[in-house]
């Protein structure tokens, strides 16, 4: 999941903590080198036949959707890209599609299968992650057996996108400030949210009310169809173990060798999920704290207490009074912590956030804006390069009821300023983004039913900022037959960055199929 930005109309962290992407952004930050896999020749088109035992096995009235031929045609330098039909609601089959945008970097030996991989989010593109990424955060034993297969879930950048505003709207909607806590405040940003969902909904069409996780996991089992596996063989990270294990509640029969990393638990609130990420990020920024005094240049003097204590007041001083940045960009309270939890991501990245606070305290919040500029998919050039905020909001107002009126929202704030003394407030008020949303949520919360015969690998990180560790061991317990892998270690999610333990278990369970034993620790 990549740490997503407060923008002025999303004072809650939650946008921040819960959207997409962040194993890419974790290496954009980390300064790794992300390259593209495959063979260097360009692969030849591909046309995907359908198996007739796996059309034989669609669910009723989706046999069009199970038996379409996919063209896979070489793209993006090494890889091969397909388009796939899927219907908008599920509920009428034979009214509207959408297509999803998929890329695969072919097996480099004898393939068994395909891997599909979903990065995170809701809102992150698995089509730019393994494009960017294939080559160096899989194995060569994995990307021996599998096609790596990427995807756009529905609403996502190129499948049928939430589309709202334009940059420069987004930019000016990031720089605004709210006091949410006054009544005058809280109305203000009610209207502009509902301005903006109106927008949302003009913009996009529809599909806006048909992009649910138990939709997106339904379009899984097409995509599992159309490369040809009778089992659906995955990789999700955050958000995409909740799509991965909504995905086992509804085709627990389909379901292959499939690893959930940085778990989300189905089964809690948005409330309880928002103190959850509160509690997992000021533990964070404390480890970060105690590491950074550890090093030789530390701005933040003293012991833990006292350097955390001064980031707070840094944030205080930038809520009393917003600085402008080189660029001439006002830098408000939200935009400044967005950059601060960004790098949390990835304790790699911290040596990013030390120089952002040393730069920041002598009055040069530049470097800050800099990490919530990557954290909103912005590029230096003003350009966004993703609709993942968007999709996020959307994804989110679908799958979870949230509380919204001003008394619970309130009380909600003082809670998570409990749970969170640095960044409790700016977790609050989330509800604001869905109070007037044009489509009502489709799900409650509930705990996940597996009743699958391959066992599922679940994976949490001790220092996890974004998915506590705790809701691993949760999710792992609701799935019944399942095995927990835990790593000791700091930042968001494991596999691709941890040590030799855990890679190695994940790579022999992908490739040899070889279930790691429950509640090992690495």
């Amino acid at each position: 999941m990549t740490a997503r930005p407060l923008s002025a109309r999303h004072r809650s962290l939650a946008v921040a903590v819960r959207a997409a992407g962040a194993m890419a952004l974790a290496m954009v930050l980390a300064s790794c080198s992300l390259l593209n896999g495959g063979d260097k020749n360009p692969p030849e088109a591909a046309t995907a036949k359908a198996d007739p035992s796996i059309v034989a096995s669609a669910p009723a009235g989706l046999e069009k959707f199970y038996s379409q031929e996919v063209v896979w045609q070489p793209c993006e330098g090494e890889f091969q890209c397909a388009k796939v039909t899927v219907p908008m609601d599920y509920a009428n089959p034979g009214g509207d599609t959408i297509q999803l945008a998929a890329l695969r970097a072919p097996s480099t030996g004898k393939k068994t299968g395909s891997l599909l991989v979903n990065p995170g989010g809701p809102g992150a593109s698995g089509y730019d992650f393994v494009k960017d990424a294939a080559a160096t955060h899989f194995s060569a034993g994995v990307r021996n057996a599998y096609d790596l297969v990427g995807f756009d879930p529905r609403g996502v950048k190129r499948s049928a996108p939430v589309t709202c505003m334009t940059d420069a709207e987004r930019d000016a909607a990031r720089a605004k400030i709210y006091a949410l806590e006054t009544d005058a405040g809280l109305k203000t940003a009610l209207a502009d949210n509902k301005a903006i969902a109106d927008q949302c909904a003009a913009q996009t069409g529809p599909v806006l009310g048909h992009i649910d996780t138990v939709s997106a996991a339904k379009d899984l089992d097409v995509l599992r169809a159309v490369v040809n596996d009778s089992k659906l063989n995955y990789l999700g990270y955050s958000y995409g173990t909740f799509l991965g294990s909504t995905y086992a509640s509804l085709f627990p029969d389909n379901v292959g060798r499939m690893v959930l990393d940085g778990a989300l638990d189905p089964s809690i609130s948005n409330e309880d999920l928002t103190s959850g990420q509160a509690r997992a990020f000021e533990k964070a920024l404390h480890s970060y704290v105690a590491s950074c005094q550890k090093q030789g240049k530390c701005p933040l003097s003293g012991d833990v207490d006292s350097g955390v204590q001064q980031i707070r007041d840094l944030i205080n001083a930038v809520q009393q009074t917003p600085r402008t940045a080189k660029d001439g960009r006002l830098v408000n309270a939200t935009m400044f912590v967005s950059g601060l939890i960004t790098p949390l991501y990835n304790d790699q990245s911290w040596p990013a956030l030390t120089q952002a606070l040393e730069a920041a305290m002598s009055g040069d919040v530049s470097l800050m804006l800099r990490l919530a500029d990557l954290g909103a998919d912005r590029g230096s050039d003003g350009k966004y390069t993703s609709n993942s905020t968007f999709a996020f909001n959307a994804i989110n107002c679908l799958d979870y009821p949230m509380v919204s009126d001003a008394a619970g929202m309130r009380a909600e704030e003082k809670r998570l300023e409990q749970d969170s003394p640095t960044l409790g407030y700016f977790f609050a008020y989330g509800g604001t983004t869905c109070a007037d949303w044009p489509y009502k949520n489709v799900r409650t919360p509930a705990p996940v039913e597996y009743t699958g015969d391959s066992p599922i690998v679940v994976i949490g990180t001790t220092g996890d900022p974004a998915t506590p560790v705790d809701w691993a061991a949760s999710l792992r317990k609701q799935l019944g037959n399942a095995s927990l892998l835990t790593w000791r270690g700091e930042g968001h999610t494991a596999y691709g960055r941890a040590n030799s333990c855990l890679e190695d278990s994940v790579d022999n369970y992908l490739v040899n199929g070889k279930v790691p034993a429950d509640n090992t620790v690495c």
